[in-house]
């Protein structure tokens, strides 16, 4: 029985924690999972948008496990730094709905471990919040203090199957940074590099860019793994 369910956007994103976590692959899967024991982590792509149909293949009808939606997010608040855990108690999505974080505030406390995180309002948008401009605009309308693009979904599809919620994400990119376009257009709507899209690293300024995000991103999982550790204690 799943007690747990961690899922990110990413394979990418899937694979660190598992390894963190010490997490095996689950060959008997036709994707990508890693679990032990009640907890299971698997990746549902960007926007979550394989979640409908990996669901019936890692929970069974009759379980109802805390669903954690897991991984990176983009700072809106400018005090938030690359690693900061954020531990919001609820999400707005693209249409302006606000949808509550239904976990427990025991299992809260144990996500939280005593680290410094973030609570209030994580926003979910169906495009990438690329620049400062951007950030703060999307600040000031919804009062979010991070973005991402999964989590109103895995909220919105937990709360359908009568499971409650959490959100465990952490900082890659702060409210001061700018993604470029080359990067945000590399990877495919499953979370892999499209074909030919790494040609786009063969520029310098690219190169870089995604050499630090790489670093941003290594940083904000070993957060979030952390927070996954205590919580499944």
């Amino acid at each position: 029985m799943v007690a747990i369910l961690v899922l990110t956007a990413v394979e990418l994103e899937a694979r660190a924690l598992a390894r963190a976590l010490s997490l095996p692959s689950l060959p008997s899967l036709s994707f990508p999972a890693f679990g032990r024991g009640a907890l299971l982590v698997a990746p549902v792509g960007l926007h979550a948008g394989l979640l409908g149909s990996r669901w019936t293949a890692i929970v069974s009808a009759s379980d109802r496990p805390l669903v954690v939606s897991a991984g990176v997010c983009g700072a809106l608040d400018p005090a938030l730094r690359v690693g900061d855990l954020v531990l919001p108690d609820s999400v707005i999505n693209d249409g302006g709905l606000r949808l509550p974080v239904t976990g427990s505030d025991e299992q809260r406390a144990a996500a939280s471990g005593g680290a410094r995180a973030t609570v209030g309002v994580m926003a979910t948008v169906s495009r990438a919040v690329a620049t400062p401009e951007a950030k703060a605009s999307l600040r000031a309308a919804t009062g979010a203090v991070a973005v991402d693009m999964e989590s109103a979904v895995i909220l919105e599809a937990a709360a359908a199957r009568g499971c409650s919620s959490l959100v465990v994400r952490a900082v890659s990119d702060d409210a001061r940074e700018t993604l470029p376009g080359e990067l945000i257009r590399l990877m495919g709507a499953d979370g892999r590099i499209r074909c030919g899209g790494v040609l786009a690293l063969a520029h310098p300024r690219v190169l870089r860019r995604a050499l630090h995000l790489r670093r941003s991103t290594r940083r904000a999982l070993a957060s979030v793994a952390g927070s996954l550790a205590r919580l499944a204690a």
